[in-house]
């Protein structure tokens, strides 16, 4: 039986053959956690968290520095909206070496799923460092610096999510909301109408647009 042939069918979604290849190798080789981390992320991708989590749980008895099912059991509590496990959960798995953009990430959101802003910071932050050109960590840092307060780094880091992504309507609007901040209301002016070009739905941007033409009616 070939190793990778379970992944390989997970990976095209044909999950029926992923699920029997993968339970042959469990049964083939019971002591070998990476199965079952293997099964927990095919039954994460078909939205069976709760069962996800005791494959996970299954890996991490056999191996308890096994980082690929601490993520997993992280990925699988966040979608349970489990936020407190799934922070800790990721925390446990950047100490065990999995140092990469995504489990700064979703340590980082977990966090902010708490509310625990300033926590987050240093997650988000070193997500951006590890991957500069991913729009959506670049934006969810921008709303954590807001969040704090830095309504200045807020902005910068808005503007460069739009100069790496011109669609990204959320990122114009709370560059708008940035700009409104410092009464530079021309310039917010121009980042809600970009946001209401790019989502005519907008309704965020749209109330925005409506405050600053208001306020121009009144002066």
């Amino acid at each position: 039986m070939e190793p990778s042939k379970g992944l390989e069918y997970l990976k095209k979604g044909k999950f029926e053959e992923a699920a029997k290849n993968l339970e042959a190798m469990i049964e083939a080789d019971p002591q070998n956690p990476v199965h079952y981390i293997n099964f927990g992320n095919l039954l994460s991708a078909v939205h069976e968290h709760e069962k996800a989590i005791l494959f996970f749980d299954k890996a991490l008895s056999l191996d308890e520095n096994a980082a690929a099912a601490l993520y997993g059991a992280g990925i699988a509590c966040y979608r349970l909206e489990q936020f407190s496990k799934a922070a800790k959960l990721f925390q446990e798995a950047i100490k065990g070496g999995l140092r990469d953009a995504d489990s700064y990430f979703m340590a980082g959101m977990s966090l902010v799923s708490l509310g625990e802003n300033r926590l987050a910071f240093p997650y988000l932050l070193r997500t951006t460092e590890l991957n500069e050109k991913d729009d959506e960590a670049l934006f969810q840092f921008g709303l954590c610096q807001g969040r704090m307060g830095d309504v200045k780094a807020a902005l910068n880091t808005f503007m460069k999510v739009t100069e790496f992504n011109q669609n990204h309507a959320d990122a114009w609007y709370n560059l708008g909301v940035s700009y409104r901040f410092f009464d530079q209301d021309n310039d917010a002016l121009e980042a809600f109408e970009k946001a209401l070009t790019i989502q005519p739905q907008h309704y965020l941007a749209g109330n925005g647009k409506r405050n600053i033409e208001n306020k121009g009616k009144n002066e």
